[in-house]
């Protein structure tokens, strides 16, 4: 399935943040770059996906389901 996000929050105050110092431009980047197509089984994975290529934990998550055939 492809999915188009729309809005993502990260939990940018987890354990990771005592390790890992991050500005607030980041910040911006991280979630910049997680905007657009996405290609998943369902929503768990493209959490899963979406987790494993940040590297930070989601809070939520915006998306619509883009329909085969129907342009964006």
């Amino acid at each position: 399935m492809n999915f188009i996000v729309t809005n993502v929050e990260y939990d940018f105050n987890d354990s990771l943040s005592e390790i890992y110092s991050i500005s607030k431009d980041e910040q911006d980047q991280i979630i910049a770059d997680t905007l657009g197509l996405w290609t998943a089984d369902n929503e768990d994975d493209l959490i899963e996906e979406i987790t494993c290529a940040s590297g930070w934990c989601i809070k939520s998550i915006d998306y619509d389901i883009q329909l085969k055939g129907v342009p964006v």
